[in-house]
């Protein structure tokens, strides 16, 4: 097989509907919308959410609560997630984001307590709980808590 050989499987591709190009292309007159109407004007049509008159859902859901847009995004990392990092003596939030522990840009970290720690390591982070400090420490680790927490 060679390069000019290639094409697409039978039907896989199909042509581009072009209506509105006049009588012979058989899409021409009304170009697939019908006689007359709503839907076959230009820009006809209802919004999205419309529901015909009936009140809509969007309106007849009571309304709870509000949204605090000041709030802090915090990604968990627990002991055990540190101490399954073979050969890492300095955790930093760049070593947890390549090892896939932590998700999203500029989210802070904080380190629970959950499991244990077999070896000593330097952890930085932005948060850490009372237990997992006292964990880290026994194990002969050293905590640093990172700016903006």
């Amino acid at each position: 097989m060679k390069l000019h050989d290639l094409k697409p499987a039978p039907g896989s591709r199909r042509r581009r509907k072009r209506v509105g190009r006049g009588i012979g292309s058989g899409h021409g007159k009304t170009a697939t919308r019908g006689h007359k109407g709503q839907k076959a004007r230009s820009g006809g049509g209802k919004r999205p959410g419309f529901e015909g008159g009936q009140m809509p859902l969007t309106r007849r859901v009571p309304k709870r609560g509000f949204t605090n847009i000041f709030t802090q995004e915090w990604a968990v990392v627990n002991l055990r997630d540190l101490n399954r990092l073979e050969g890492v003596q300095d955790v930093t939030p760049q070593i947890l984001a390549q090892a896939g522990l932590v998700r999203g840009r500029g989210a802070k970290i904080k380190v629970l307590a959950e499991g244990s720690l077999s070896r000593a390591v330097h952890v930085q982070a932005h948060r850490f709980s009372e237990a997992a400090i006292a964990k880290i420490q026994a194990a002969g680790g050293m905590v640093e808590v990172l700016d903006g927490a």
